[in-house]
């Protein structure tokens, strides 16, 4: 039987020392880790552990959110958990103990997934009436664009464009700007 951690945040910007750390106080073998969001299954890390796991192993996680965000996604991931002969163990959501063929386990899993899922759809639509009222009160103004007009980087790589001496790839390379953002300013200063 052997431990395995499974550690994931959303963004490069988050930090996934707290969870490592935990993991590591309950002595997992092993810690899978990615940073990429929980709202898809499509994760490298994620499904190599999947892949290798065996029977009687157990992957911990600090709470349930760390694995998946979508109750679908999290009754999916179980059953595929459970068909390698491994269960899964939250060190938050300590009713969580699949290690058992306890149907209050099976029940306490559909509520929970419920409840998150409930509190993801609740923080969206608290969000859009906040933005809502802000953009009522010309309060608004939408996501700060990255790379505005007075961006040295962008404006260096239009400047390298025009003067045509440069690949788009040596111009992405040496400003640091990705080919879609250098297209997209090529083609907003089109239409001005």
């Amino acid at each position: 039987m052997r431990k395995i951690g499974y550690v994931r945040v959303s963004s490069q910007d988050q930090n996934e020392e707290r969870q490592i750390i935990q993991l590591n106080e309950i002595g997992v073998d092993f810690i899978y880790q990615e940073k990429i969001s929980g709202a898809t299954l499509d994760r490298k890390e994620l499904n190599k552990m999947l892949d290798e796991l065996k029977p009687k192993d157990i992957v911990f996680v600090t709470d349930l959110t760390r694995i998946t965000r979508s109750t679908k996604d999290l009754f999916l991931l179980v059953d595929k958990i459970k068909s390698k002969g491994a269960t899964l163990k939250s060190i938050k959501d300590t009713w969580l103990d699949l290690s058992e063929d306890n149907p209050y386990s099976q029940f306490l899993i559909t509520v929970m997934a419920g409840v998150n899922q409930l509190e993801r759809d609740l923080i969206k639509i608290r969000q859009r009436e906040g933005i809502e009222i802000a953009k009522s009160q010309g309060k608004y103004k939408g996501r700060i664009k990255k790379y505005h007009s007075n961006h040295e980087g962008i404006n260096y790589a239009v400047k390298l464009y025009r003067e045509g001496n440069m690949t788009v790839k040596q111009i992405c390379e040496i400003t640091n700007i990705s080919r879609s953002s250098l297209y997209r300013k090529l083609q907003e200063d089109a239409s001005n």
